[in-house]
């Protein structure tokens, strides 16, 4: 059973095409993550048309039920771009049912033969190559158009200079009470007054004690 694109009965593939971005002389890498669909166990396997110019990690495997895994393809460095930067390689991952507990190394030789009887279902996926430089400047447009024409942040925005606004007038106000705390506070317990006044009343008494003195000391003329 073959499907085009990154889905069948045993498992999925995402994404359904290898994006690799070319620069000569640069080797530039592919992930796929392949999900198994099923209660069984599955084994896959990947197949290209052009096995002289990837590498696949892991290129067999045995998915447990439920579960996924990642296969990492390296296109490696090229010495020249593909015509027209159309890549016409394919790839595709086999994967059929195997017996629980299976491991990839024990695998029988025949698991992906058609002519076992087995059910061998097959993904195929197609290559495209990307030129960095399109590549960064649609990743530039996209940003400059979101940040210019998107309502939502503008309004965003709006509503966050505002609340910056307030925060900051509330700030001032609390300074302002603040200071003003302090000088209150400042001539509460300013003991300036208090300790004139003392030295005053106790200059006072102590003339009118001398007079008092001078006053009882004195002889009399009689």
């Amino acid at each position: 059973m073959t499907a085009a694109g990154g889905t069948n009965q045993f498992i999925s593939v995402h994404p359904y095409e290898l994006k690799f971005i070319f620069e000569l002389e640069k080797p530039s890498y592919c992930d796929l993550k392949v999900a198994n669909k099923t209660e069984r166990h599955v084994a896959f396997k990947v197949k290209t048309t052009s096995p002289k110019k990837y590498f696949v990690r892991p290129n067999t495997g045995v998915i447990q039920p439920w579960d996924s895994c990642i296969i990492r393809v390296t296109l490696q460095a090229q010495q020249e771009y593909p015509p027209n930067m159309q890549c016409k390689d394919k790839f595709m991952i086999q994967s059929t049912v195997v017996p629980p507990h299976s491991d990839v190394d024990e695998l029988p030789p025949d698991t992906f033969n058609k002519d076992s009887g087995k059910t061998i279902e097959e993904c195929k996926l197609r290559v495209v190559c990307i030129n960095p430089a399109s590549d960064q400047r649609n990743s530039g447009d996209f940003a400059l158009h979101n940040s210019t024409h998107n309502p939502d942040t503008d309004s965003t925005l709006r509503r966050l200079k505002e609340e910056r606004d307030a925060a900051a007038q509330q700030t001032a106000q609390l300074q302002q009470e603040l200071d003003s705390l302090k000088r209150r506070r400042y001539r509460r317990s300013d003991p300036g007054f208090s300790f004139k006044f003392a030295i005053f009343v106790g200059i006072i008494g102590m003339l009118v004690g001398l007079l008092l003195n001078l006053s009882l000391s004195s002889p009399s003329t009689e």
